[in-house]
């Protein structure tokens, strides 16, 4: 059986009186997408900051690739291969492709001799190179990120991740304020990630599109992991009930690797 890439265990989390995240489980397990669900105020982006590094638990343990970590920043986190894509996505608008791609990365080479420079030419083939390999087009590469669209900067997004090596990708809302066929582009990458073996988790109101990608839905209500289910044994109505706490909390099964 395989071994989950990411293990929860009781995280907790508080801000003075108030417990935002309450002894929470969840694993995690290579290929798999898991659909992380809650009302506004359940403690979904609470629960993903503590996994990202932005926030410190107040109890309980993070397993990634099978041993604890502690992560004192989110820069911990990146470098384990923990990346996060917020909506506002972190692109420099100014720059074209595959200068976002190695934002803060950038590859350089020498320059008679004496200084560097940056190298364009391996860096405009590098990008080309994980976007062929995600199934990403785009026109062009030295396009500036402010001309492209929604779903051509989430692809952006999520080559600079691959690249630079994630081994757990969060998505946060990727497809809200995307049109219906850039939803789908969006969507259709996020199959292409889990053909590959990359875990996602994903967060999202829109149920849609949570059902067409998901292995499996973790549904948190007041801080508290209240239901887990896999996608193909639920049904939307199940599912909003449970968030919104009309629908009985039957016996939870086991988390698993997802099924063949």
């Amino acid at each position: 059986m395989a071994e989950p890439m990411l293990q929860l265990r009781g995280l907790t989390k508080r801000f003075g009186g108030l417990t935002a995240v309450d002894r929470v489980d969840l694993e995690v397990y290579p290929g798999e997408v898991v659909g992380l669900l809650g009302d506004n105020g359940a403690g979904k982006s609470t629960l993903i900051k503590m996994v990202s590094g932005v926030y410190h638990p107040d109890g309980g343990q993070i397993f990634f690739q099978g041993r604890e970590i502690r992560l004192g920043s989110p820069m911990d986190a990146l470098e384990l291969g923990i990346e996060t894509l917020y909506q506002d996505l972190a692109l420099a608008e100014n720059l074209n492709v595959y200068a976002n791609i190695f934002l803060g990365r950038e590859r350089t080479k020498p320059f008679l001799g004496l200084i560097r420079v940056l190298d364009h030419a391996n860096m405009h083939e590098e990008s080309e190179k994980v976007l062929k390999r995600l199934e990403i087009e785009i026109p062009s590469l030295k396009s500036q990120i402010k001309h492209l669209s929604g779903g051509q900067r989430q692809a952006v997004a999520i080559g600079r991740s691959i690249y630079w090596n994630a081994k757990l990708l969060i998505m946060d809302e990727p497809t809200a304020a995307l049109g219906v066929q850039e939803q789908r582009k969006v969507l259709d990458l996020v199959r292409v990630l889990a053909s590959q073996n990359i875990p996602i988790i994903v967060i999202s109101h829109q149920l849609y599109d949570i059902f067409s990608v998901t292995d499996r839905l973790v549904i948190m209500r007041r801080g508290r992991k209240v239901a887990e289910r896999r996608t193909k044994d639920t049904t939307p109505d199940e599912v909003v009930g449970l968030i919104i706490g009309s629908e009985e909390v039957a016996q939870q099964p086991a988390g698993g690797p997802p099924a063949d």
